[in-house]
């Protein structure tokens, strides 16, 4: 995934929250909505989950270390972590927390054409947050659906950013409604009711969140397209004739390790073997550019052995074997 788009559309998400969360907070002070109280709190928590987001992109690119060879690539799984953590009990919880507190103690709203006001100047900006989301993350998704497409990213920017700006888009026609219907009805209960819906909202996006992020901080294979790219370039027909099996791993969203052991003829000489390695690392980088980190181990795939199941490591297919 690119960086750069992903940069593009955190800093865009980051300015509409900023101005975004200083209107609800004036529209809350004027009128005393809890609902406005809550977006401004969830626009302040965005704010901040944006900030988390650009911390970890930068840290990311720091070079290896002896004491990190592989380098700080899975800093932006774990900043992106942070944000599921920071949208949970800030925004989710706290949204909650407050509609509990105006089921309890209901009042009329005050000045209700601030946070209408407000609201629709919010659902605005927040369009256009999103639109950009959605436009560079289209460059990317190819034919996936939206849900593909966040659960299998492997950089992790681009969807937080999407989740963010759509569970923001839903929250802030949730908080319209809530203080529409209480300014219909003179009743302060509905306004209560659309924070709670809020919350809940914050909280479901905050545990789709979690979850993708901590498959990623455990280690993510490379996706089925790479893996049939390597197999592919693996195996020249000539000195190296099979791939035993084979492991990927995401060292970071644009590095990848790739460790196999590859069949090489039995007649070829250590040079050959060397040149042959050295020539399929190549063919496997022009391939699949993320993959630059490898490590091929040679040996004598034995036909008779891989038949009796002796040796499940020179099993066909043993590359699929997890």
């Amino acid at each position: 995934m690119s960086a750069s788009g992903g940069t593009k559309a955190i800093v865009a998400a980051l300015g509409a929250n900023l101005a975004i969360a200083a209107a609800k907070f004036v529209a809350f002070a004027f009128s005393g909505s809890s609902s406005m109280l809550a977006e401004g709190v969830h626009s302040l928590a965005d704010s901040g989950n944006q900030g988390l987001l650009l911390v970890g992109g930068k840290r990311a690119r720091r070079e290896a270390t002896e004491e990190h060879p592989f380098g700080y690539g899975r800093e932006r799984y774990i900043y992106s972590f942070l944000v599921s953590i920071v949208l949970f009990t800030v925004g989710g919880m706290f949204a909650v927390y407050e509609g509990y507190e105006k089921l309890k103690h209901p009042h009329e709203l005050t000045d209700w054409y601030w946070p209408v006001g407000v609201l629709v100047f919010a659902i605005i900006a927040e369009a256009f947050s999103f639109r950009t989301a959605i436009q560079e993350s289209n460059q990317l998704r190819g034919n996936l659906s939206w849900t593909q497409f966040v659960r299998r990213a492997k950089a992790p920017e681009l969807p937080v950013v999407l989740l963010e700006d759509f569970g923001a888009l839903v929250g802030l026609i949730l908080a319209l409604g809530g203080v529409g219907l209480a300014v219909v009805t003179g009743d302060g209960l509905w306004d209560a009711i659309g924070t709670l819906c809020i919350g809940t909202l914050l909280l479901i996006i905050a545990v789709v969140l979690a979850a993708e992020t901590k498959s990623l901080l455990l280690g993510e294979a490379a996706g089925s397209e790479e893996v049939a790219k390597i197999r592919a370039a693996v195996v020249d027909g000539n000195v190296v004739t099979r791939l035993i099996h084979m492991r990927t791993l995401h060292l970071g969203p644009e590095e990848l390790l790739v460790a196999a052991k590859i069949a090489v003829h039995h007649e070829g000489t250590a040079t050959e073997i060397a040149n042959a390695i050295d020539a399929a690392e190549s063919r496997i980088r022009e391939a699949v550019p993320i993959a630059r980190v490898i490590y091929l181990e040679p040996d004598i795939y034995d036909e008779a052995a891989a038949a009796a199941g002796s040796d499940p490591a020179k099993m066909p297919g043993g590359a699929d074997r997890s």
